[in-house]
């Protein structure tokens, strides 16, 4: 029973591990230019690698849950499972940046030539990650809240942009696609992960309103924002989850 959390742990790295098969899959996609026509070499399955990078987060989210439900909560599982959160929500998602990054630069003269110095940007957001991981190991003071952002969270945002890319909301895809864009998205979640902002956990002490106004409040969103808006509800929630935690934050501390 003590090791049944520990599978679903391993679970969550296979779906990492698969992500990024995905991710890096090569597909063909013509691209002209003023210097003529070139077959360029583009990742054709990137969004079965973000929906891997979802089912990860499921696992990630049940693996705790049945460690607390079996009472098999273990040092090696804390450690096993943010091995797996570096796979699946740290190198995943940064591969994610670097390929959007990689397709960003193919419409620009000499695209296809980038240099790997203008993609290297992508390999901040899993040592962000896995810096944040390591400081969430030695910290015992974030059990009901955070201090930034949570990997899953960040992983999930980048996650979410080949499916926005796939059904171009809002005609957002020359948006997304735009290098300063990425760059920018790197460097935010980056800076959100290792920063020490205080951020909710939703973990509920009990049920009540009082206690959980703001967490009650972000799950009714998220709900309305998944149907209204559909993939583009997850970077939406995201930033809603931020504001209000900051807002949460700063409230309680001046109440005090």
């Amino acid at each position: 029973m003590k090791q049944i959390p520990n599978l679903f742990t391993l679970l969550n790295l296979v779906f990492g591990f698969l992500a990024i098969l995905f991710i890096l899959q090569p597909g063909e996609m013509l691209v002209t230019s003023d210097e003529g026509t070139w077959v360029a070499q583009l990742p054709e399955k990137i969004w079965w690698g973000a929906i891997c990078i979802g089912i990860a987060a499921i696992v990630d989210f049940l693996d705790g849950f049945v460690a607390r439900l079996f009472k098999a909560e273990s040092e090696i599982g804390k450690q096993l499972d943010s091995l797996a959160d570096v796979v699946s929500f740290g190198v995943a998602p940064g591969l994610i940046l670097y390929q959007l990054l990689r397709i960003s630069y193919i419409g620009e003269p000499d695209g296809l030539d980038t240099g790997i110095w203008a993609l290297l940007p992508a390999v901040l957001f899993p040592c962000a990650g896995a810096y944040r991981l390591a400081r969430f190991n030695i910290d015992t003071s974030q059990s009901y809240g955070f201090k930034g952002v949570p990997i899953p969270a960040a992983g999930l945002v980048v996650a979410s942009l080949p499916l926005i890319l796939l059904y171009n909301y809002f005609g957002l895809n020359s948006l997304l696609l735009n290098k300063w864009v990425l760059y920018a998205i790197i460097v935010v979640l980056s800076y959100l992960m290792i920063s020490t902002l205080p951020l909710m956990a939703l973990k509920f002490k009990d049920l009540s309103l009082k206690n959980n106004g703001p967490k009650f409040l972000l799950v009714a969103l998220a709900i309305l924002a998944a149907v209204f808006l559909q993939w583009l509800a997850v970077p939406v929630v995201f930033i809603i989850y931020v504001l209000l935690s900051l807002l949460t934050s700063r409230k309680n501390s001046v109440a005090a």
